[in-house]
């Protein structure tokens, strides 16, 4: 256990470092926002550029990593949207919003670290294929599913450009793009562009991560406790129960097999949150998932990584 917690701790002390910062009130809430818009809007999608650009494809994305992880994401999604509607008597804007956080664990600033500090940089293969189509798929899924919900007496002929506009305006998913075009047009770059966006890259988890930890200090837990505790079980045990059944049935390798569970179990990501700002739908439960989420997690990925090979 104390292994465990080495290999995790320093994440979530990071976390913590954001989190004082704003408390204390070192760190306002415009420098959160404008260090956030750096790292979702220019850092990141420069990682994953990078990652998806390099990736060798025909090795990593195998069907059965994939399939394992997103369908559990596809189920965590349909029991949160359930669940929102006729368990918690939400209206279909804030199940949708609510199934949304239950889909989207925060690959990328808790599940790679962790699994780069955990089973080292040479693991992390199996977590850029699940990376790279996570934002285009959850957002397709979580878009589609609330434009259905709003759509009520809109022709449904407008719902594709609707949700294509919404996807291709995220950077995430503009980062994962031209990584792809790179990677399958093999189009060689200039090392002094690849050497300035390994700077851009290097800058964008322990950034994230500060910023992350002053996001959550700004979404306290206020009320809806039953919601919220509801998404973190799906989040942070069934979608990850899911993944490990189905990775085991399958006969991942050991790489795969952690790069997906331990993505699968870290809890609801920043996007969560973002989905839910954006349709102004569930924002209060969406932010205290992240956070309650979050703090969970440390038990909860510590619990996964002990049962890992």
């Amino acid at each position: 256990m104390t292994d465990i917690l080495t290999i995790i701790l320093p994440v979530f002390i990071v976390l913590a470092f954001g989190y004082a910062a704003v408390w204390g009130k070192l760190f306002s809430d415009d420098h959160v926002d404008g260090l956030m818009r750096f790292t979702q809007s220019f850092a990141i999608p420069c990682l994953l550029f990078r990652a998806i650009s390099t990736l060798d494809l025909g090795q990593n994305f195998n069907a059965p990593i994939l399939v394992s992880f997103y369908t559990g994401v596809v189920a965590a999604f349909l029991l949160g949207l359930a669940a929102a509607r006729l368990l918690f008597n939400r209206t279909w804007e804030d199940s949708v919003a609510i199934a949304f956080c239950c889909l989207f664990s925060n690959s990328l600033l808790l599940g790679l670290p962790i699994t780069k500090r955990a089973y080292g940089p040479d693991a992390l293969l199996g977590n850029y294929a699940i990376i790279a189509i996570h934002a285009p798929f959850g957002y397709m899924l979580g878009i589609t599913a609330m434009e259905l919900a709003r759509a009520r007496g809109t022709a449904l002929h407008h719902l594709p450009a609707k949700v294509g506009r919404a996807m291709f305006s995220n950077a995430l998913v503009l980062g994962i793009t031209a990584g792809l075009i790179v990677n399958l047009g093999q189009i060689p770059l200039p090392s002094v562009f690849t050497e300035a966006v390994d700077l851009m890259t290097r800058a964008a988890l322990p950034a994230a991560l500060f910023g992350l930890g002053g996001v959550l200090y700004r979404y306290r837990p206020e009320g809806d406790m039953r919601t919220i505790l509801f998404v973190c079980v799906v989040s942070l045990i069934v979608h990850p129960t899911i993944t490990y059944t189905l990775g085991t049935t399958a006969n991942l390798t050991t790489d795969a097999l952690r790069s997906a569970v331990v993505t699968a179990s870290v809890a609801p990501g920043i996007n969560a949150y973002v989905f839910a700002n954006m349709y102004g739908a569930a924002k209060r439960v969406a932010a205290s998932s992240v956070l309650i989420g979050t703090a969970l997690s440390i038990i909860t990925t510590s619990a996964w990584l002990t049962i890992l090979p």
